[in-house]
């Protein structure tokens, strides 16, 4: 999440920031143009039913948020504003995050979106291979509303639309990594335990390293075929050792990949594809940068009767250049498969009028032989009310497998929202 901080509060620049708001809006009303305000109150807590964190609380998340959500248009003119405040209990702080700030420009033949803005691309459900904009794992983890799995980019955004295709061009000059769990509140495998130091090198602000991104779509006999370009680097970091250091780094990438969408067997049957061009490695042979991988997704989705949707999807991930790999390992670090797969299920059913809403998500690795297990109950008090109960539940593989090793992190999580 884009947090705002020193020299100014992220309370005052949050305020300056709508204060410049409503003066725009305030003249853009006296001129005609349409203003909607929305927003929601928060609360979200979440408790570690495993065992106590590893600083010792026991709650992996506990906070009171609220949003204000400015839409204003005018002609072809539109400006967004999503704003948080919030007070995390654990960290007794309270500050502010601006998660859209955009300004767009809207025409018959393209459009243009400046600003601070949440992506999405690609067909997984959770499963991300085109999709190559910054995730927060940890709000997933600790059972956050699932909009705050995204987390936004200050970018330049255009769409064209001719006859024969439809294309958005994304520039990303300004870096922004994935959000991982962190070690305070979360139990994780490291490698390197006996460094006694982290440092971070993100990649620096330059030109050179500006991410380009390149989405090419259309609708081909009922199906919609979208093709896909990235230039970037990985959002996870890698680590490697130096001295008594762990040195965290954002290795160069390339993604090139499809998807295709359509109706089939009586569901809605995707499929997507990409290929991983680790650029910093593509001879396998540095082991801390990941090699280049060839990643696919099968989903197949379909309502069993009224109001019970089944969805499926197996994944899959290949790695390229595994002896060399194999050959450069050192000595005492578990090795990754050359082919690892895992399976995904959801359930959602609706009752009582569809006030209410369970659902059952999971992982489970048919390779590493971990899983996570998500199931929620959400029920609707009013249109403006609702409450979310449900539980993540790690467990299976080995300590070091992608979601083996959070077996101590179990927790419990509720979520109440008044929407207006």
């Amino acid at each position: 999440m884009y947090v705002c901080r020193t020299p100014l509060t992220g309370l005052r620049i949050l305020i300056l920031i709508h204060g410049l708001l409503i003066i725009i809006v305030t003249w853009g009303n006296a001129q005609g143009a349409e203003l909607s305000v929305n927003g929601f109150l928060q609360l979200n807590y979440s408790y570690s039913v495993s065992e106590s964190n590893p600083d010792g609380g026991d709650f992996k998340w506990a906070e009171q948020r609220g949003q204000i959500k400015l839409d204003f248009s005018s002609s072809n003119l539109r400006l967004f504003s999503k704003a948080d405040l919030y007070y995390d209990n654990i960290d007794r702080d309270t500050d502010a995050s601006v998660r859209e700030l955009y300004l767009d420009f809207v025409s018959d033949y393209y459009d243009i979106r400046v600003g601070r803005q949440i992506i999405t691309w690609g067909l997984g459900d959770l499963i991300f291979i085109n999709d190559t904009f910054p995730k927060d794992y940890e709000a997933y983890f600790s059972g956050r509303p699932l909009e705050y799995l995204k987390i936004g980019v200050d970018a330049f955004k255009a769409g064209l639309y001719p006859d024969f295709v439809s294309a958005d061009l994304v520039i990303i000059p300004f870096f922004e990594p994935n959000n991982m769990p962190g070690q305070d509140r979360f139990w994780l495998y490291n490698p390197m335990s006996t460094a006694t130091d982290r440092d971070e090198q993100e990649p620096a602000t330059k030109v050179d390293n500006t991410e380009i991104a390149l989405r090419l779509y259309r609708n081909i006999s009922g199906v919609d075929v979208s093709v896909y370009f990235y230039r970037g680097f990985f959002r996870t970091p890698s680590a490697r050792p130096e001295d008594l250091r762990q040195i965290l780094f954002y290795p160069e990438l390339s993604v090139y990949g499809f998807s295709l969408q359509g109706r089939a067997a009586e569901g809605l049957v995707s499929l997507e594809a990409g290929f991983y061009d680790s650029r910093q490695d593509r001879s396998g042979t540095d082991p801390f940068v990941p090699n280049s991988q060839s990643r696919f997704l099968i989903g197949y989705q379909r309502q069993l009767w009224e109001d019970f949707t089944v969805a499926l999807q197996y994944y899959g991930i290949y790695m390229h250049r595994y002896s060399e790999y194999l050959a450069t390992l050192p000595t005492g670090m578990p090795s990754q498969r050359r082919y690892r797969d895992l399976l995904t299920i959801r359930i959602t059913a609706l009752f009582m009028h569809q006030t209410l809403k369970a659902s059952y998500f999971s992982f489970w690795s048919l390779s590493e032989g971990d899983y996570l297990l998500n199931p929620e109950f959400r029920y609707s008090f009013s249109d403006n009310v609702w409450l979310a109960l449900g539980a993540m539940i790690f467990g299976g593989g080995q300590q070091w497998s992608p979601l083996g090793q959070f077996d101590r992190n179990d927790n419990l999580y509720l979520q109440m929202r008044y929407e207006f």
